[in-house]
């Protein structure tokens, strides 16, 4: 089912309203309308209840998307990918909200006086470590590959060291103590596994091809594990015993 399939039967109802003058919505559009009102409320005071408010209301709001799409004939995959598509307009119009709320936070707090708080997201706080993820994600990939095609004299049967010690050894350790690093002089860090990811996925179809895309992982979960051990650290041990690392 298309959009424009979903447009024609949005305008056959609403041509069938016409025609009864009631208006025949699905039960669904309705609380779905009324779910969307909701998100216009504050956000909450602290962390935890703003990221457990917002998830429920994520998944009261896919919920009823779902049974919407569901009257309207979508099944399976095609449901599957419209919850995605919801996914990605929820996150982008929370995302815009939290910054927005967040940057007239620190404007308050530099009117008052007071030290602005770190960065949305912590970007700022990251961006010293962008360097070391280019040069481990981008860099190092092309110049393994290089090496490699010298050795062999262009032809390259097993690729050792891009196929196997980069993707296994080199990128999740590397990652993990970065993020080690990170968490424990700033705290948890969202965008730097992003941006290790991000910053890899070119050279998944620039050295290898599609089947390496699961490489991405390789290191960004152990960038966001080792920034969540260092961001552990930081909040069990006192700052004047906490190590140069």
């Amino acid at each position: 089912m298309t959009a424009k399939t979903i447009y024609t039967k949005l305008n056959r109802l609403r041509q069938q309203s016409r025609q009864t003058s009631q208006v025949k919505l699905p039960a669904s559009a309705l609380l779905l309308g009324a779910e969307a009102g909701i998100a216009t409320l504050p956000f909450a005071d602290d962390g935890r209840s703003l990221l457990l408010h917002s998830a429920v209301h994520f998944g009261a709001t896919a919920l009823l998307f779902g049974l919407l799409m569901a009257q309207l004939g979508a099944r399976g995959m095609e449901l599957l990918a419209w919850e995605a598509i919801l996914f990605l307009l929820y996150a982008v119009v929370w995302l815009g909200r939290w910054i927005g709320w967040y940057v007239e936070v620190m404007q308050l707090r530099t009117l008052l006086g007071l030290t602005p708080g770190p960065s949305p997201l912590k970007w700022q706080e990251t961006l010293p470590y962008l360097p070391f993820v280019l040069l481990l994600c981008d860099i190092l990939p092309l110049v393994l590959r290089w090496v490699e095609y010298q050795i062999n004299g262009g032809w390259i049967d097993i690729p050792v060291l891009s196929a196997l010690i980069l993707p296994f050894v080199l990128m999740p350790v590397g990652g993990f103590f970065a993020g080690v690093s990170l968490g424990k002089r700033q705290g948890v860090c969202p965008l730097y596994p992003a941006a290790c990811f991000v910053c890899y996925l070119p050279m998944v179809y620039l050295v290898y091809n599609y089947t390496a895309l699961f490489h991405c992982f390789m290191i960004a979960v152990p960038a966001l594990a080792g920034n969540m051990l260092g961001w552990a650290y930081r909040r069990a041990v006192p700052k004047e015993g906490r190590g140069t690392v």
